[in-house]
């Protein structure tokens, strides 16, 4: 697919040369910390150096003094607590964390005090359930605590303070327009509340619960720190922002899953064909040997895989298992769970686009909206995601759910709210909720054709100029390929961990020529060395992922103009820079 590049506007030359020199490092780099609004000697070294005395007093935070409190009373008078979480990894890592804490607050007779509880995602679906209530209240569970969900549940918590259960919330999502009449509600999104940084995940809101409680009672800060590795993982399989608190947050959490990962992610990590020996050299610690991109795709993806095709207790209790021989056999049931998972996944993704590929009224819509009743309602996000990927359309795969429902999950481009899309026809709907770019949603069979022409009415409307279906590629700044050094690669590595807010950067070299041997791997990926045309050049490596329809421009010999991330590849233990390779145009 066509994709537009827009390529950012260059800092001022005088400043980049000012900072280039005052941090000892190449222009080029020097340009992308100002693009990155960081002009500063000061700005950089907190950039590149991230303090973990620098996190935000939790007690910032409107009602953390009223949660811990609550929390007290209930291990001071040995009260049943019920830590409740969504069936994702973000729910699940937030449970493990609350989970792991109480335990060591506890002691050893923790079990008759605390348990979890995951939804599961067919019967009860997001969020805080009925059911999740009435077994907190047959089980005489006084506290429940609502981890990465709950800031909408009113209903639910009306019907456990019916039955004198008290609830805290801790939630990152946006509230509604009257907050659920909870003990305490933690959610730094939420109107009126201080707390400096908004962007936490929701298992990193339960994290600020632990380290307030910590503060409060002069525990030992090695309490708080040892959750961190769980927190990182919510915060890049949850896709939040990488900046300001998170950043600090995930790069110690990365410190730890390195060097001293707990069982069950160790076992997962394992499960996933990633080599890593344990402990790394401090040399290979800041190698990230196990990077943000590791969670994202090989370690978020399982975890989530359990909650999709079986149930998200699955993850929970590998993520707090401390026995190894059982953390394998945990992480092997997941493990499979995620090739089942991709299998489905696969099915469903291929005969979506048959449908749009076999019907011509997809090309005259702006919109995509499919619905197969045989679809497995744990994938359609996903496959949700690769529709969009492929067409490039705002795009809602439904299924059938067992309450007779149809159930859809929704994705979007860059340009479009698909919230307010789906909002746009909700006298159609009978639940929905989301954001910009990804939502949920419900509706009665009867009124499916009714809807997929409102939305696409509204789509339509909304969506007038048609190069806004071309799909857009940041550029951070072009690059000469003899600026690309091992000293380069080394001072590039400390911008990690990358993200949103702060992704790894995109560079454009043009008029660039293929070695010669270029030739197509695993069937659709280009390998390939390339340099400038009579030009002192050393020839660099290049894998160009899913672009073997470029492979006819790079093999002529002509002129082709090339977006790439710098990166390292090991491979039989020699490491080497290699670009990997996002879009090729050919050259002007």
């Amino acid at each position: 697919m066509e994709k537009r590049w827009i390529l950012n506007t260059a800092p001022d030359t005088e400043e980049v040369e000012k900072l280039s020199r005052e941090l000892s490092i190449e222009k080029p780099l020097a340009a992308l910390l100002i693009n990155r609004g960081i002009r500063t000697k000061e700005d950089a070294d907190l950039f590149f150096n991230p303090d973990i005395t620098k996190l935000h007093d939790p007690f910032l935070m409107k009602d953390m003094d009223k949660a811990v409190d609550r929390l007290s009373k209930a291990i001071i008078d040995n009260e049943k607590i019920l830590i409740y979480g969504d069936y994702d990894v973000d729910g699940t890592s937030a449970v493990a964390l609350v989970y792991s804490f109480l335990k060591e607050i506890i002691g050893s007779d923790y079990k008759n005090y605390i348990e979890y509880y995951i939804p599961d995602r067919y019967l009860e679906g997001y969020g805080i359930s009925d059911q999740g209530i009435e077994y907190c209240h047959a089980n005489d569970f006084t506290l429940l605590i609502s981890l990465d969900c709950g800031i909408k549940a009113n209903d639910k918590v009306d019907l456990a303070n019916g039955y004198g259960i008290d609830v805290i919330i801790c939630d990152h999502h946006l509230q509604g327009d009257e907050l659920p009449k909870a003990v305490a509600v933690l959610d730094p999104k939420r109107t009126g509340c201080p707390y400096p940084y908004k962007e936490l995940s929701g298992c990193g809101v339960g994290f600020k619960l632990v380290q307030g409680y910590c503060k409060k009672f002069n525990l030992p800060d090695q309490l708080w720190l040892s959750m961190l590795d769980l927190v990182a993982i919510s915060i890049a399989s949850d896709i939040v922002a990488i900046t300001g608190e998170n950043r600090i947050l995930a790069y110690f959490g990365l410190i730890i899953i390195n060097r001293f990962p707990r069982v069950g992610i160790k076992s997962i990590i394992e499960q996933s064909g990633i080599k890593i020996h344990y402990p790394p050299t401090e040399k290979t610690i800041f190698n990230r040997v196990i990077s943000i991109t590791d969670l994202v795709f090989n370690v978020g993806p399982r975890i989530n895989a359990a909650g999709r095709i079986n149930t998200g207790r699955e993850s929970v209790s590998l993520l707090i298992c401390d026995d190894e021989d059982k953390s394998f056999n945990i992480g092997k049931n997941i493990n499979e769970h995620n090739d089942e998972r991709r299998k489905l996944d696969k099915i469903a993704t291929s005969e979506a686009i048959d449908i749009i590929l076999s019907n011509d009224e997809y090309r005259e819509r702006k919109s995509i909206v499919l619905y197969n009743p045989t679809w497995n309602k744990g994938i359609i996000g996903i496959v949700a995601s690769r529709i969009v990927e492929e067409f490039y359309r705002p795009t809602i795969i439904l299924t059938k759910s067992t309450d007779g429902l149809i159930t859809g999950s929704a994705r979007s481009i860059k340009e479009f709210n698909i919230y307010n899309g789906i909002n746009y026809c909700a006298d159609l709907l009978e639940h929905f909720g989301g954001h910009n770019y990804a939502a949920g949603l419900s509706l009665k069979e009867e009124n499916l054709k009714a809807f997929i022409d409102k939305f696409e009415e509204f789509v339509s409307n909304e969506i007038q100029d048609e190069t806004t279906l071309i799909p857009e590629i940041d550029v951070d700044m072009g690059l000469d390929l003899t600026d690309i050094t091992q000293k380069f690669v080394e001072h590039l590595k400390m911008f990690a961990p990358f993200g949103p807010g702060n992704m790894a950067p995109v560079f454009l070299s043009r008029h660039l020529v293929e070695e010669g041997n270029g030739r197509i791997v695993g069937e659709k990926h280009i390998k390939m060395r390339v340099c400038y045309r009579n030009r002192n050049c050393l020839p660099i490596d290049a894998i160009a992922f899913n672009q073997k329809d470029n492979f006819d421009l790079v093999r002529k010999g002509q002129d082709f103009d090339m977006l790439y991330h710098v990166e390292e590849n090991t491979w039989n233990n020699i490491t080497t820079i290699q670009l990997n390779v996002k879009d090729i145009h050919a050259s002007e």
